[in-house]
């Protein structure tokens, strides 16, 4: 079992730090505890606090003196910075940081960089690779169809759509229809107007 990893988000807006938080439980394979920042006037004071090993911080409501002073601090030698960007933000200003991340990144794309930042090792008993069979599931998911329709649709049992269904959620940690419905949107299993509505 892996270590727990404390990661605090300071983020003033419940939008995206909800965000943050969500894309971080979905992230297979790493056993992480989110600490939530949402006043940056006390975050200097929380991390003494609390020590986590990564800080995700919104850069445009910081300021560059802020992070080289809470990286100073010597409960803080080990932990790392990472800018959440949702606009543009001045090259010299990520300096201060050991990486970022878009809101726009993929759940896989943040993870590699938080495995790589935080030098962890993954755990590899796993398989994130969905089967052709599970891409087809999942498109049946998402135009809306139950489990004995799409029984019915690829001449399997409902047993066997059930099976797939766990496998599916186990690997993608996406445990109801509406995330697997967004999934296939952005994975280009399914198109928008095959969506029952």
């Amino acid at each position: 079992m892996s270590r727990k990893i404390h990661v605090a988000i300071a983020e003033p807006s419940e939008i995206l730090r909800a965000g943050m938080i969500e894309v971080l439980k979905r992230i297979g394979g790493l056993d992480i505890y989110v600490i939530e920042i949402a006043d940056l006037n006390s975050l200097e004071c929380s991390l003494r606090n609390l020590s986590p090993a990564l800080l995700i911080v919104n850069p445009t409501a910081t300021n560059p003196a802020m992070i080289r002073k809470i990286r100073t601090l010597a409960y803080n030698n080990k932990m790392k910075t990472m800018a959440l960007l949702h606009s543009l933000t001045d090259r010299h200003t990520l300096d201060h940081y050991d990486e970022s991340v878009s809101i726009y990144d993929s759940t896989e794309h943040i993870k590699s960089k938080i495995v790589k930042l935080l030098d962890l090792k993954e755990e590899s008993n796993k398989p994130r690779e969905l089967s052709n069979r599970e891409k087809d599931i999942i498109a049946e998911v998402a135009k809306g169809l139950t489990n004995k329709q799409i029984a019915d649709k690829l001449f399997i049992s409902v047993h066997t759509v059930m099976t797939h269904r766990k496998n599916i959620a186990n690997k993608l940690q996406i445990h109801s229809p509406s995330g697997l419905t967004v999934y296939a949107i952005l994975n280009n299993l399914v198109d928008l107007d095959q969506i029952n509505k």
